[in-house]
């Protein structure tokens, strides 16, 4: 698929900030709220997920073990962006509206499953959670597994027809000081959800679940106040069968830009979701944030902060801790979107990276919540950079008439890289990083019970037995320091920032040799990148082929799911017709 002719970077010059902010029309302005709207209900949910799933049942949780929430995450990835590859083509073509309304159903059905996964067990089973699980009955993990399913289609398949929104009113000139006005709004969203989520879990987790249904249903109430705009470029052609629509979505895959830049680009997405998926749970476990609540208490009041119980009691709550992120980018992220507008797009990309990787390294070195602080907001800034820079490139060579299938493609990247780190880290923190696993490792490496009896503890119980149990009777923050010194769960933050560096540097190769190809039309990766894309998919597919069977029948089916999906594009590109790419500038700055 050629990629279309972008106008020189002389015609792409930013206008002046106020009336660059006049240039939007109406609908870009509604669409902004309604992705305001989606994300204050899903990251109010999802900040929270991480702990709720590993919670005791004695303490209201379902207490899943960090390899099934990873494997929840991993399905999750893929489902949430490896659908909006096909359902950006049907917004295109059916309507955003349309899909705006089934996600935001589909969305509603995934939060209430979630929230009352444990209810739903206990009548469907007849019998307490507790009591269900001993017996090997209950339904609560099957249950929360469909309900994040849920959530995740409906993520996908309001993604594409939002964004793909967004860029059929964004004016090219002003794209990326659009896409941080953009940025900036899911990021407000993002910051309201988990405010109020910080509060409500502390008084009951079902409370978390039904603020964010109401939430999202509000988003029904804009699309009575605007017309189905008019799309770019296809009115005129016959409407496509649904599986044309699916069989062009893959063959776009299989553009040699899109394509590599998508692998290139998915290190990047593994090391940022740890911010979302383990990070909560290395806070809650590790991190004494005492003085930053007492700061705030100082501010807003005692009543006004949510500190932590039990273990973690005077602790700011994780959600608040992780909210330092959305804060910062709901101020700052329109104006680094108008300051990268005037850099290559790439190398904002990749400055970007590079700031996020040194912050994931800065988590591992301290226990003092100021410090992990200091370590998100520095990672926003290199988010602020990144992330919304992937849709202004991408939106950038979107032939007209397809900026929602072209959204679509800006989850790709993301599913990748996400799917394979919460199989990652799933495992990592299971083994070397959960407190109370360590605990149990302890009280067994030391003599103090067996193996199998320190197993058997309650999970609410384990830390109340270890200070009863071990020499100087450790109370919570010395039983942080203790386990801290004697395992190192630190150093999983050392992978992650390997791997997005490494992300990082993929990222520099592609920008070498795309603008070669841009100074030479005849270059091989212009007339035959089909070619490469070929050759780059063999390691890819030996590799999961290869993890796929080491693992065995323990294998995650997500591993499954990806080496099918990478073995159905080496098939299309025997079958699809490629044609070259005609590239007409440099990769442009807005």
């Amino acid at each position: 698929m050629a990629a279309a002719p972008s106008p020189p970077e002389s015609e792409l010059k930013p206008d002046p900030f106020m009336k660059a902010l006049g240039s939007f029309s109406g609908i870009y302005w509604i669409a902004n709220w309604m992705e305001l709207v989606e994300r204050f209900a899903y990251y109010g949910v999802r900040v929270v997920l991480p702990v709720f799933m590993v919670e005791a049942i004695s303490e209201g949780g379902p207490e899943f073990t960090h390899i099934q929430k990873g494997t929840v995450y991993a399905l999750w990835a893929l489902v949430q962006s490896f659908v909006p590859i096909f359902t950006g083509g049907f917004a295109d073509q059916y309507g955003y509206k349309l899909n705006i309304v089934i996600a935001t159903v589909l969305k509603m059905i995934g939060y209430v499953l979630m929230g009352f996964c444990i209810q739903l067990s206990d009548m469907m089973t007849g019998t307490p959670l507790a009591e269900a699980r001993a017996a090997g009955t209950d339904l609560t993990y099957p249950i929360f597994f469909a309900g994040a399913m849920f959530l995740a289609a409906g993520t996908a398949i309001f993604k594409p027809g939002l964004q793909g929104l967004i860029a059929n009113q964004m004016p090219k000139r002003n794209a990326a000081f659009g896409w941080g006005l953009f940025y900036q709004m899911v990021n407000i969203g993002g910051f309201i959800g988990p405010l109020l989520a910080g509060y409500l879990r502390i008084l009951e987790w079902e409370y978390v679940f039904l603020a964010c249904t109401i939430g999202i249903a509000l988003n029904f109430i804009p699309l009575f106040f605007f017309k189905e705009p008019a799309h770019h470029g296809e009115e005129e052609e016959e409407a496509r069968s649904v599986s044309r629509v699916l069989w062009d979505a893959v063959c776009g895959l299989l553009e040699p830009r899109l394509f590599f830049f998508t692998i290139a680009f998915a290190g990047f997405w593994l090391m940022f979701y740890q911010l979302f998926d383990i990070l909560p749970n290395f806070i809650d476990d590790w991190v004494d944030s005492r003085a930053a609540a007492d700061m705030l208490m100082g501010i807003f009041g005692e009543s006004g902060v949510p500190v932590g119980e039990g273990p973690n009691e005077g602790n700011l709550t994780q959600e608040w801790m992780i909210n330092f992120n959305a804060f910062l980018i709901s101020i700052f992220a329109f104006a680094m979107g108008y300051i990268t507008g005037k850099i290559r797009s790439l190398t904002a990309i990749i400055v970007g990276i590079a700031i996020s990787a040194g912050a994931i390294y800065m988590l591992g070195m301290s226990m003092s919540g100021w410090w992990i602080l200091l370590a998100i907001g520095i990672f926003s800034l290199g988010e602020m950079s990144a992330s919304p820079t992937k849709m202004r490139y991408l939106a950038s060579i979107a032939p007209a008439g397809k900026e929602g299938l072209y959204m679509g493609y800006v989850n790709f990247t993301v599913g990748i890289g996400w799917s394979i780190g919460s199989i990652v880290a799933g495992n990592l923190y299971e083994e070397g990083g959960d407190k109370i696993n360590l605990a149990r490792n302890y009280l067994a490496e030391n003599g103090y019970m067996t193996k199998a009896a320190a197993d058997e503890l309650d999970r609410g119980k384990v830390l109340d037995v270890f200070t009863q149990t071990v020499e100087g009777n450790p109370d919570p923050w010395e039983t942080r320091e203790l386990l801290w010194n004697a395992y190192d769960p630190e150093g999983m933050w050392l992978l992650f920032t390997v791997i997005g560096l490494a992300s990082m540097v993929l990222i520099i190769i592609y920008d070498k040799i795309t603008s070669a190809a841009d100074r030479n039309p005849s270059h091989s990766f212009n007339t035959k990148g089909h070619i490469w894309v070929r050759g780059a998919l063999v390691p890819i597919i030996g590799a999961f082929l290869w993890t796929w069977i080491s693992g065995g029948s323990e294998t995650s089916l997500a591993i499954k799911v990806q080496c099918v999906m990478f073995s159905l594009l080496m098939f299309a590109t025997f079958v699809h017709e490629s044609e070259p790419d005609h590239p007409s500038s440099p990769d442009p700055a807005t």
